[in-house]
């Protein structure tokens, strides 16, 4: 049995790993690599141009992913995240069959956690 203790550490780093990684590799990158094809019908959600959504998808999704999984000011750069996954989830896909929201809604409640939680003692800062 693994005490609490450690629980208690081990328990952020994986959220931080599982939850940077999984959206640095399956969402920032490819929309990263895919810049000039995306760029003009990227959704524009909040009315700032198709562009600068995308600008500002792919920082949260590649940068801030990166700092989270290093453990650099997680509580901070989880905000970024928490927006883009809200907007996804409650304006993006809204109205849409569930399957199309579940993604975002669990990444936007793991991101959360990590607001709350912080980076945990196996992190680069705090």
């Amino acid at each position: 049995m693994i005490s609490r203790h450690i629980d208690e550490k081990i328990g952020p780093l994986i959220l931080r790993i599982t939850l940077g990684s999984t959206m640095l590799f399956a969402h920032g990158l490819p929309k990263l690599l895919s810049y000039s094809t995306k760029v003009n019908s990227f959704p524009d959600p909040l009315g700032v141009s198709s562009k600068m959504s995308l600008i500002l998808t792919i920082l949260a999704e590649v940068f801030c992913s990166i700092f989270i999984i290093m453990g650099i000011k997680v509580r901070l750069t989880v905000i970024p995240l928490i927006i883009t996954m809200a907007v996804a989830a409650f304006i993006v896909h809204a109205g849409q069959p569930w399957k199309n929201q579940e993604l975002s809604i669990v990444y936007l409640f793991g991101f959360t956690a990590l607001f709350f939680s912080g980076s945990g003692k196996f992190s680069l800062k705090k």
